[in-house]
């Protein structure tokens, strides 16, 4: 029986309308996960929800134990994962608010603990990874966002950069080069994670913000804020409707 497990980032620390069934402290070969995973019902079904950066929110970016996280919420049972991530937008003709479901990613981390194969005693793993995203989950979540009438970018490639700062213009200018559409801070080591875990993986963003360089000189987090309020309950909706089909 598939079990689908939902990672909420910046924004999304608990879901709408569900009931806790139970609170799991897990503890890991890698450590502790960023919260307790939820085993949740949400519209008579059963699903795993996981706050990314704790509850309450907390954790930057480049100390999640990203690890710990996907192996906890796999020990749980999850069989696929769901991704919300809050994003800058690359692309111009995007606006806060929108909704985005990546199909590619470039990562621009460094030193973040990225893989399961770091050991003598570990499994030596190399991982397709031409696809990043699962395209069942991909296109359960555009075919969503269309029924709801939603702005949402069925494609793009999502930079993943090292935060927790935001990026220079110039940084962006060559994410814009090497193709990138969104700009997040949390796509990886995730997404590779879930895929050594053979974990169904895909990405729900929402735009927060034109990325440094390409709306008001200053990005301010009011901005962020406002525009997380409007997209969050962008991405409730959505969710809502995919749950209602797993």
């Amino acid at each position: 029986m598939t079990r689908l497990a939902i990672i909420g980032g910046t924004g999304l620390c608990e879901l709408p309308r569900v009931a806790l069934l139970e609170s799991l402290e897990l503890d890991t070969p890698y450590g502790v996960p960023s919260a307790p995973v939820q085993r949740l019902d949400w519209q008579g079904r059963e699903l795993l929800f996981l706050a990314r950066h704790g509850q309450p929110h907390r954790i930057p970016p480049h100390k999640i134990n990203y690890r710990a996280n996907l192996w906890a919420l796999r020990e749980a049972g999850a069989t696929e994962v769901l991704a919300v991530a809050a994003v800058g937008g690359i692309d111009t003709r995007m606006a806060p608010g929108d909704l985005a479901v990546p199909d590619q990613l470039i990562d621009y981390t460094w030193g973040r603990e990225h893989t399961y194969a770091d050991s003598a005693d570990a499994p030596l793993l190399h991982v397709d990874f031409t696809a990043p995203y699962d395209r069942a989950w991909r296109e359960r979540l555009c075919a969503a966002a269309r029924e709801l009438a939603l702005p949402c970018f069925e494609s793009g490639t999502y930079g993943a950069a090292q935060g927790p700062r935001l990026e220079t213009s110039a940084e962006i200018a060559r994410m814009a080069r090497d193709g990138c559409t969104l700009v997040g801070m949390t796509g990886m080591p995730e997404a590779g994670l879930a895929r050594e875990l053979e974990l169904p993986y895909a990405c729900l963003a929402v735009v927060v913000n034109l990325a440094a360089g390409l709306g008001p000189e200053i990005i301010t987090m009011d901005d962020i804020h406002q525009a997380l309020e409007l997209g969050m309950g962008r991405v409730k909706a959505v969710l809502e409707r995919v749950v209602g089909e797993v």
